[in-house]
């Protein structure tokens, strides 16, 4: 089992950076395939980055590459989605994400685990 809570969300103007944490407890996040997703209003859930494994690779979603990086930090079993230069399409609800299993990243099944989700709203 494992429990996941964000953090960080808020109210930006367009322009402007936030930065997201996903602390997990219950088990490291060096064992999951980490993932965040957003979901805006009216809209399905959609892919926006993840760890590839428990190694270093990332992938991201063509709509924030550039713009938005994810991290992790071990010694504090947390995970980041900085994300800089903010527009008002990116406004959803921002959700962490963690895999045990094999499957597509950028798929919402392949997780086992999710936060409560964030709010981030970026005003033009």
């Amino acid at each position: 089992q494992a429990q996941l809570v964000e953090s960080g969300g808020g109210l930006v103007q367009a322009g402007g950076s936030l930065r997201l944490s996903c602390a997990a407890s219950g088990r490291p996040v060096s064992s999951f395939r980490m993932g965040w997703f957003r979901q805006a209003a009216g809209k399905e859930r959609e892919f926006v980055a993840a760890f590839a494994w428990t190694g270093g690779s990332t992938a991201y979603a063509d709509s924030v590459k550039g713009r938005f990086t994810i991290s992790r930090d071990n010694a504090k079993n947390t995970v980041y989605l900085q994300m800089n230069n903010l527009k008002p399409e990116d406004t959803a609800v921002y959700y962490c994400a963690a895999a045990l299993r094999l499957g597509l990243l950028t798929t919402p099944d392949t997780y086992n685990y999710w936060g409560q989700g964030t709010q981030v709203t970026v005003s033009s």
